[in-house]
């Protein structure tokens, strides 16, 4: 096997093993889902689960990547897909912590009665989960198009962080425990951040496949 050909065994082998950390990453969103509106609460332990495969995923990819760069000395585009795959991952990561932390949130929040705004804040998770869809999908088929869209999700998210945020955080009239508040303020920025990461893989995989930021 020539060098050249070695080389983009290896980079394909990356790329997959990105996907395949993505996959858990869109599993633990699933199933912080779940626990947020369908009260699976067992779905938290399963996604703790998860997020430890997803850290270990996490340093080995970065490893991978400075070894390619370091033995295969990588030029143009497969120098930029190396690079910025090592940036990508921490987008992942986060996203998967965040995951964590919305079950967290979830488990606190089912001690007390559904309040009015949940329904909002499903509206707002299911736009965060198709953005992370589309992001994976964008690296998948390196499709820069579909990552410079995933802006304008990003602007129904804010949309939604915003207008939540208002109705949270300006009652006057709270009967009851303010706790519950609390929690769906967490609940929003977890998720205006999973957008924010989401669009950042995106413009990140607009990067390899143009070279234009």
């Amino acid at each position: 096997m020539t060098a050249l050909k070695k080389q983009d065994l290896h980079l394909r082998n990356l790329r997959q093993e990105v996907l395949r950390m993505g996959a858990l990453v869109e599993s633990s969103m699933v199933l912080a889902y779940q626990a947020m509106f369908e009260c699976n609460l067992a779905a938290v332990k399963a996604i703790h689960l998860q997020d430890k495969k997803i850290d270990q995923f996490y340093r080995q990819i970065e490893l991978t990547c400075l070894r390619v760069i370091t033995e295969r000395s990588p030029v143009a585009q497969d120098l930029r897909l190396v690079g910025t795959i090592m940036q990508l991952v921490r987008d992942l990561e986060r996203i998967g912590d965040y995951a964590k932390d919305l079950g967290d949130l979830a488990i606190r929040l089912a001690t007390y009665p559904p309040p009015a705004p949940l329904g909002r804040i499903q509206v707002m998770t299911q736009r965060c989960r198709r953005m992370l869809s589309n992001s994976l999908v964008s690296l998948t088929n390196l499709d820069a198009e579909l990552g410079l869209y995933l802006k304008h999700q990003d602007d129904a998210v804010d949309d939604d962080y915003e207008s939540l945020y208002a109705v949270l955080a300006q009652q006057t009239d709270v009967k009851g425990p303010i706790e519950p508040i609390l929690l769906m303020l967490l609940m929003i920025r977890h998720l205006e951040r999973i957008a924010d990461h989401a669009t950042n893989i995106g413009q990140r995989v607009a990067f390899i496949v143009t070279g234009s930021r």
